[in-house]
């Protein structure tokens, strides 16, 4: 039996519901051109002087690389075409092994391209140093060095970032306000885990590490509302961690730092900022009228609780020689386990009982203390001395007189 009728009747089918099939298909063609015409495209087309400039590095890579691709891409569809099985012009030499020519065509062009590449990533790379402060606004406006950049101080919580301007005493949670055409320079941590600070429109990303501090220099050029948000996978809520950016005027920008000032809103203190520090999802943006003073060098230095004996103070301490076996106190001192676990005291010879904590809480020199205590630190409890396991003091043969350590007692119930 033929099948001619089946295939006819087959494609009579198809044909009818063609009509159906271009309605579907146009839908198909302006649903993705919306979608894409809803695209911002910011990585390529951002609305900041630093973004632009990476993103113009990278277009030229890309061509540079184009240089290769392409041609190769070409010659294998070429040969391909000239070289098949039906092609009885091509010529057949089964014996051909080597040509110089094509040797010099197949190693000198890459290694022009990787010199270029090299050359254009490293220059690159140190002029867009984000330690490194801008020397323009953008390509056509210089920066006005009578002009001091804005310090922002930034802290990746879990699930959350925290914002404080120094210079405004003023501090928001997942919203950041910049004035447009005015350097901003980010000092940048984390209270957790790492994490990566990232504003598409603005700068590259930036990773933020706990106990350490990392800078960006960023522009933005254009007034809008942009989105950041955490590059880098840190739990739970990390899909979450999104805050919202607004390029405003000079003038805006004042109006909005002071009008938050003079709210008499809430105030960051360092107790506030112990419960915000705890995990959280979905935050919603808040603000705070006054920042705790040097709130965020005490982040970095991990001794945000007060009582806590700050990283630069530790290291201060061992740059003078350290305190011997009495150090031992300072490693549970500087846990930062968010709970705040100091070494249990039962085990150190002296009568205390096993509900005594003891742990080092300032280092202070004979004269002045080697950094800023914040007021909203308690002042020791015990001042008796601590001279170490007979170090000598660096410099010198004989230790200075008075208390060197000073010890906090507290008389919390050990942790089970």
């Amino acid at each position: 039996m033929s099948q001619k009728p089946a295939r006819f009747a087959l494609f009579a089918s198809m044909h009818r519901f063609r009509p159906r099939l271009t309605v579907v298909r146009a839908g198909l063609v302006g649903s993705a051109a919306a979608l894409l015409g809803g695209c911002k495209l910011e990585v390529l087309n951002p609305s900041g002087d630093v973004a632009w400039q990476q993103a113009h590095m990278v277009e030229i890579a890309t061509a540079l690389m184009l240089l290769i691709i392409v041609p190769v891409m070409a010659l294998t569809v070429w040969f391909a075409w000239k070289y098949r099985a039906g092609n009885t012009e091509a010529r057949y030499e089964p014996e051909w092994s080597h040509s110089t020519q094509l040797e010099l065509v197949i190693w000198s062009a890459p290694l022009l391209i990787i010199i270029a590449l090299g050359a254009v990533t490293w220059v690159g790379t140190h002029l867009q140093d984000p330690y490194r402060a801008l020397a323009r606004i953008d390509k056509d406006k210089p920066l006005d060095a009578r002009i001091a950049p804005l310090d922002i101080e930034v802290v990746a919580l879990d699930w959350k970032w925290l914002f404080i301007y120094p210079g405004q005493k003023v501090a928001t949670v997942n919203e950041l306000v910049l004035p447009v055409d005015r350097q901003v320079r980010f000092h940048i941590t984390s209270a957790t885990v790492m994490n990566s600070f990232y504003v598409p429109a603005m700068a590259g990303q930036i990773y933020a590490m706990p106990g350490m501090e990392t800078t960006l220099h960023a522009v933005l050029n254009k007034q809008g509302d942009y989105t950041g948000f955490s590059a880098n996978y840190s739990g739970a809520g990390f899909s979450h961690m999104r805050f919202a950016t607004h390029g405003v005027s000079a003038a805006a920008f004042e109006s909005w730092a002071a009008g938050l000032r003079d709210s008499k809103g809430a105030a960051l203190t360092r107790e506030a900022y112990l419960q915000l520090e705890k995990p959280s999802e979905k935050e919603p943006v808040r603000r705070f009228a006054s920042v705790a003073p040097d709130l965020f060098d005490a982040v970095v230095n991990l001794c945000v609780r007060p009582g806590k004996m700050c990283a630069s103070e530790m290291m201060a301490l061992d740059a003078r020689g350290g305190t011997g076996s009495a150090g031992r106190f300072n490693l549970a001192a500087l846990t930062y386990d968010k709970n705040g676990r100091e070494q249990v005291a039962s085990a150190v010879p002296g009568g205390l009982t096993a509900a005594d904590r003891l742990f080092v809480k300032a280092w202070c020199a004979p004269t002045k203390p080697l950094r800023a205590a914040s007021a909203e630190v308690a002042s020791p409890a015990n001042s008796a001395p601590l001279r170490g396991a007979a170090i000598a003091w660096p410099g010198s043969v004989t230790k200075p007189a008075g208390p060197l350590l000073s010890l906090a007692r507290t008389t919390r119930a050990p942790r089970s």
